[in-house]
């Protein structure tokens, strides 16, 4: 297990109401179970620089705000989380957990927003250490349900509309035709049933 696990580089996303989040937590807790050091962020934020451009990037007051500014500000937290925290992490043996990463980028601002996949990618390369983790887990999930799970105030992303988050959800999808370590996993179920699915992909996986 340390060294199917040690210093690997794990990335849960998928559309909001997906249950990254929840699943980012239950893994992160397994793996530390088999004795393996596993540390989790989420992006954007983590980092005090990282915290401040979620705010900027999640504020409702900021709808003017367009997909490219968005996919810059996103890309610099993430470099800031990467010099931070998981660079470091992941030199150390840590396994590194990320609820959310360049995926996310791809899918919203990429597809969904019209700027374009490839461009984002580009981007990516240029301003990241490393732009793909070992595994990306897609937890798919149609926008109904996702919005029926979202009983709360909705962020600025969130609050973009079922006909952008239909978008966003084909966006995830296209994912494996970018990154062959793609996972697509159906996040409509119960939540120990997703993370069982997570769990024995990742054992040949990695």
């Amino acid at each position: 297990m340390n060294d199917r696990f040690n210093g690997k580089f794990i990335v849960l996303d998928g559309p909001d109401g997906c249950g990254k989040s929840t699943q980012t937590r239950m893994l992160s807790e397994w793996i530390s179970r088999q004795g393996i050091e596993a540390v989790s962020y989420r992006d954007p934020g983590t980092t005090v620089v990282g915290e401040k451009i979620r705010t900027i990037l999640l504020d409702p007051a900021h709808e003017g705000m367009g997909d490219n500014v968005e996919v810059l500000l996103y890309m610099a937290a993430r470099a800031q989380l990467w010099k931070e925290r998981i660079g470091p992490d992941l030199a150390s043996g840590k396994c590194v957990l990320m609820d959310r990463w360049v995926s996310s980028t791809c899918a919203y601002q990429g597809w969904a927003g019209g700027f374009g996949i490839e461009k984002v990618i580009k981007i990516a390369n240029d301003a990241l250490e490393r732009v793909w983790p070992d595994v990306i887990f897609v937890l798919d999930v149609d926008t109904a349900t996702a919005a029926q799970r979202m009983q709360r105030d909705l962020d600025r992303m969130e609050q973009k509309g079922q006909a952008y988050h239909g978008r966003v959800r084909e966006g995830f999808l296209r994912l494996p035709q970018y990154f062959a370590g793609t996972r697509i996993v159906d996040a409509r179920r119960g939540v120990e049933q997703v993370q069982e699915e997570i769990r024995k992909i990742l054992n040949p996986k990695l």
